[in-house]
């Protein structure tokens, strides 16, 4: 009996030592796996007239222009009325041990959106990326949104074009990495390439020109950010971008060229949250922005060989400006969006083809009232989206002359489910 209560005594210890050793293992070694969220989305849409867009009309731009027929009637005056659930989204969050002394995580988000208006329904990557997070500094590697998407500032609109063509909209694999400077301010600096969101060229859009160059595409990005107990914050930054393509690798007579143009972009960005509304606004200001959905592009601007058909190239400058207000209701939330866009040329006479989106539009202006409510996992969101482009004529500098507008109003409906 003493024999009994002494190995009972003896395993009770064992097995208590066991479990304080697996305890302490457990608290040093967080667990290594994933969770799942995402939603269900169906948009309703309806378009008043023809538009320049993205997955059968799914992604608005803007209007067509006037294309008369025999008759004078405009053909692309006829309106469009479509369903899609392609917004449908899957997101996996991966936790891990740590790793240099860093805290390490990862993401993985896709979408049915396709890779092309053929491939639509098709499974894509969105976010594929590792994050290192130290104490004061925060390393990705993978592919994410790009650094002129200020995630922490861009327009809640119910449109999946998220502001485009105003408003920055690239994904892109990068490094980046993010220093604190102090609790407020911080500065990121990121190495980019092309991938889904690429430039345009003589064969179209396509991640060669990028890859050509041999140099990825750099930013750097300034932000401050505070935040209260209230809910309120306040966001307000800068950021600069460079990149640099090469159209070609052979001239039309054959011969190896390297000749490129060199992409300078700036903007600025700010926010500010209340418990009971949000204001946010931005403006960009840059060369060549076709690869983050914007208006522009380059030109063949002039030949420099004769012999060798060599030719210089010069980029489209084009200023963008947005801003928003929505409420903060739990249940409901109303908001506005604006947005304006300019074409400014080469700043040059040009000779050769133009490969930019928008060559025959001055500007683009959008107004969008939205309303959304929420009930538990279910949302219901309307919204009326005015788009207009003025269209004329092209001049040799790339300006646009003798403009009219031309309006589309866009009536959408969505329908959510998250889980």
């Amino acid at each position: 009996m003493k024999r009994n209560s002494g190995g009972r005594f003896l395993a009770a210890a064992v097995l208590a030592g066991a479990a304080g050793l697996w305890a302490q293992t457990e608290a040093k070694t967080p667990a290594f796996g994933i969770s799942f969220s995402g939603f269900l989305k169906t948009d309703l849409i309806y378009d008043s007239r023809q538009t320049v867009a993205i997955r059968e009309g799914h992604y608005l731009l803007y209007p067509k222009g006037e294309a008369p027929g025999p008759d004078g009637r405009d053909v692309n005056a006829a309106s469009i009325f479509h369903m899609l659930s392609v917004q449908t989204r899957l997101l996996g969050r991966i936790t891990g041990p740590d790793a240099f002394g860093a805290k390490t995580s990862g993401l993985i988000e896709a979408e049915f959106f396709g890779t092309s208006d053929g491939d639509l329904n098709g499974f894509r990557l969105r976010h594929g990326f590792l994050k290192l997070a130290w104490p004061k500094a925060e390393l990705l590697i993978g592919q994410y949104w790009h650094p002129m998407f200020i995630t922490d500032s861009f327009p809640d609109v119910v449109s999946f074009n998220t502001g485009a063509p105003f408003q920055p909209f690239n994904r892109s694999p990068q490094i980046r990495y993010t220093r604190k400077l102090g609790e407020r301010w911080s500065v990121s600096a990121a190495a980019l390439a092309q991938r889904d969101f690429a430039s345009t060229g003589p064969e179209g859009v396509s991640t060669a020109y990028a890859r050509n160059a041999a140099v990825p595409e750099v930013n750097l990005t300034l932000q401050y950010r505070r935040t209260c107990e209230a809910g309120c914050e306040s966001v307000f930054g800068i950021g600069g971008d460079y990149k640099r393509i090469v159209p070609r690798l052979a001239t039309t007579l054959g011969y190896r060229t390297d000749a490129g143009l060199n992409d300078w972009t700036g903007m600025a960005f700010g926010k500010l949250k209340k418990p009971g509304f949000t204001v946010k606004a931005e403006a960009v200001y840059g060369q060549n922005l076709h690869h983050l959905t914007m208006m522009g592009g380059y030109a063949a601007a002039e030949i420099t060989d004769a012999v060798r058909a060599e030719a210089s190239y010069a980029p489209t400058e084009n200023l963008a400006l947005w801003g928003e207000i929505q409420t903060n209701g739990a249940a409901f939330q109303a908001g506005l969006f604006a947005g304006y866009t300019k074409n400014y040329g080469f700043g040059r006479n040009v000779s050769g083809p133009l490969y930019e989106r928008g060559a025959d539009i001055d500007a683009v202006f959008r107004i969008s009232p939205r309303a959304v409510y929420n009930a538990g996992k279910v949302r219901l969101a309307v919204e009326a989206e005015y788009t207009a482009a003025a269209y004329g004529k092209t001049g040799p500098d790339g300006r646009v002359n003798g403009a009219a507008w031309v309006g589309n109003l866009r009536l959408l409906g969505a329908v959510y489910y998250f889980f």
